[in-house]
């Protein structure tokens, strides 16, 4: 792709920008305080997560884990645990991963250069150059969705934004924009400022043109047709999978199985089960997982409930149905570990939030009992 030169991104751009981000920027707990390791946890955690959702995890995170040695000291079940909704599991446990390597490699400080940080798991050219600039600033910039978003408005770029060529190619300029501005530029701030000029005015539908700082030199804006940007193939249609799980009691104590760390939601734990395979019923698929699972042999019982839940590339309709199985052992056959525990310990572990959403119904013949 030819390397794209856009016109009026100078000094007097970025100025704009800046006074409009200092007048209107939203409070964040992690723009209080932008020590190394604050900025780290938000932006891992923002990695396709919006704000909202965030600050209380964030926070939370915060009050268990302050700081590096804390965190690098820390169970994985635990750090799951607070991340337990979050979604996007293998953020977590890279988050763990980096802390102990930083610990252990880095003298328990952070690289203070996009290369440096772009070698710690989890971390890749986005949350690199998020936490370079806004923590130690250096003159990279960040390309994220909403980065993108105003720059192909304003510079009415057609290229398709899912390919890496584009992504790179707007990198690039970015770079060579932020080279020429002044060295008393504070860099994170304008990252930071292009990201919330995408999140709050230059939104995907309706964006608000009249308070945007670079309203007069939007070429979109000038053409009309803003919400034409960005352009990208069109998403494959979202499969659909029905899962059943096996809800075995034995002596007051549930049943419960550990994903593979390499899995999705790898290492959380679950109710036995799986996805219901062609010309099965879902009895039968309840059945045939507890028993490759597990090696238990079960008998299937009553529809207990049935939840939805959607993933970022699939959804499922999940069926949990009381199983019973008196005798035999129950043995991590597809699974990390298999556990039988009480009702009052399953606060303590973490689960999906689709297995969570089926606890009410599963819980309260016990409670009730």
């Amino acid at each position: 792709m030819p390397h794209h030169s856009p016109s009026k991104l100078d000094a007097a751009a970025a100025t704009r920008l800046l006074a409009w981000y200092h007048a209107h920027r939203r409070a964040m707990p992690w723009r209080e305080q932008p020590t190394p390791y604050r900025v780290w946890l938000s932006e891992i955690m923002l990695q396709q997560t919006q704000v909202a959702t965030v600050i209380p995890y964030f926070e939370r995170f915060l009050a268990r884990f302050p700081d590096l040695p804390a965190l690098a000291a820390a169970d994985e079940q635990a750090v799951l645990k607070l991340w337990e909704g979050l979604g996007y599991y293998s953020r977590a446990r890279n988050l763990l991963k980096a802390a102990r390597q930083l610990m252990a490699k880095h003298g328990s400080q952070f690289p203070e250069t996009f290369d440096g940080l772009r070698t710690l798991p989890g971390i890749g050219d986005y949350t690199a150059a998020a936490v370079a600039s806004i923590a130690f600033g250096e003159a990279v910039p960040v390309v994220d969705g909403n980065v993108l978003r105003v720059y192909t408005r304003r510079h009415v770029l057609a290229d398709d934004i899912t390919r890496p060529q584009t992504r790179a190619a707007v990198f690039a300029t970015l770079q060579a924009w932020f080279k020429h501005l002044p060295s008393t530029t504070v860099f994170g701030d304008l990252n930071q400022a292009l990201m919330e000029l995408g999140a709050m005015v230059c939104t995907p539908r309706n964006p608000q043109c009249g308070n945007c700082p670079w309203a007069t030199t939007c070429a979109a804006r000038a053409a009309g047709t803003p919400e034409a940007y960005p352009v990208k193939r069109a998403k494959a249609a979202v499969p659909h999978y029905q899962v059943a799980v096996g809800v075995v009691w034995r002596q007051g104590k549930l049943l419960i199985a550990q994903r593979r760390p390499e899995q999705m939601l790898g290492s959380l734990w679950e109710l036995p089960g799986g996805k219901q395979q062609p010309g099965e019923t879902l009895a039968a698929t309840v059945r045939r997982e507890l028993r490759e699972e597990t090696g238990l042999v079960v008998k299937v019982g009553a529809e207990l409930a049935t939840v939805r839940h959607a993933y970022s590339h699939f959804r499922i309709t999940l069926t949990a149905f009381t199983c019973h199985c008196p005798s035999g052992r129950a043995r991590p056959l597809a699974s990390a570990a298999v556990r039988w525990v009480r009702p009052a310990e399953l606060a303590q572990l973490p689960f999906p939030t689709a297995t969570r959403k089926l606890f009410p119904a599963i819980l309260l013949p016990i409670d009730g009992a």
